[in-house]
């Protein structure tokens, strides 16, 4: 009989990658320290982080960069307000020096913000932080949300961290339209994957055939465009600084590369066309306001 997969829904990767901050943050040479992510994570997502057998240096690489382009926003670029959608468990505005005047919000199902808001109840948050409940799925809710966070800011940040990728490409284009809507939502911070990074996941067995992750049809790797950052220009997204994961992993230091990551980083040496292609591989980018 097959193992029943511990991932019920997409809500659940949140516990999965909070084990990757807790192994990062326990390291003797963290590149950030995430006190809570244990604790976010429980049992269930370590079981999680063991059925499904993926390396963490991704994630780990991921959350560093976004936490340099996160700061480098607030404190160099003026951005007044970050707008986190589908935050999971991420704990930013407890472990990041913001400023105390920074208004952090946070958007997820009612059931994470439940979770999170209990777990994290005695903890202390450096800057304003609100949490919302709201389905992301649903147009309306989420309009009238970034209507209101819009209305209240000069200068919005928003995260789409690990958020897309469980998208398809029209729930995607709806999302970009529906933000760029507000006029203060200035630049977009997300993770982008691309078709050959699906395609390698299915050979190695992380997830099906049909991209689903552990045989979950609840949990599936969907948004991979192969315009690649292109992809948001014709919704009033420009692209903006992009930094592709294996690159960053060299700079990082996290040199746990699996051989398809090595060998992109040796044809990234190669010819200017093939180092092209294998940037788009898998990165981390920031869009800007057209």
């Amino acid at each position: 009989m097959a193992e029943e997969s511990a991932i019920r829904n997409v809500s659940d990767t949140a516990l999965w990658v909070a084990v990757f901050r807790a192994q990062e943050s326990e390291r003797p040479d963290p590149l950030f320290y995430d006190p809570y992510a244990r604790k976010l994570a429980g049992e269930r997502g370590a079981e999680i982080a063991k059925q499904i057998g993926m390396p963490g240096w991704p994630i780990v690489v991921r959350t560093q960069v976004l936490d340099e382009l996160i700061l480098k926003a607030v404190e160099e670029d003026g951005f007044d307000t970050v707008l986190n959608l589908a935050a999971g468990l991420d704990t930013r505005p407890y472990r990041l020096a913001l400023p105390a005047t920074l208004r952090w919000v946070e958007v997820d199902l009612p059931p994470m913000i439940e979770y999170k808001n209990e777990i994290l109840k005695d903890a202390k948050c450096f800057c304003r932080l609100e949490r919302h409940a709201v389905d992301l799925a649903d147009s309306t809710a989420r309009r009238v949300l970034f209507t209101r966070v819009g209305a209240a800011a000069n200068k919005v940040l928003v995260v789409t961290e690990g958020l897309l990728i469980y998208l398809d490409e029209d729930q995607v284009r709806s999302l970009a339209a529906d933000l760029h809507q507000q006029v203060t939502f200035k630049r977009w911070l997300m993770d982008i994957a691309s078709p050959s990074l699906l395609r390698m996941l299915a050979r190695q067995g992380t997830t099906s055939q049909k991209n689903t992750l552990l045989g979950s049809d609840e949990v599936r790797f969907k948004f991979a465009p192969k315009e690649h950052v292109e992809f948001f220009r014709p919704y009033g997204w420009k692209p903006g600084e992009y930094r592709d994961t294996a690159s960053e992993a060299k700079r990082l230091r996290r040199f746990d590369i699996p051989f398809m990551y090595k060998l992109i980083g040796t044809l990234m040496t190669l010819r200017p066309k093939v180092r092209a292609k294998m940037k788009t591989f898998s990165g981390i980018t920031a869009l800007e306001r057209v």
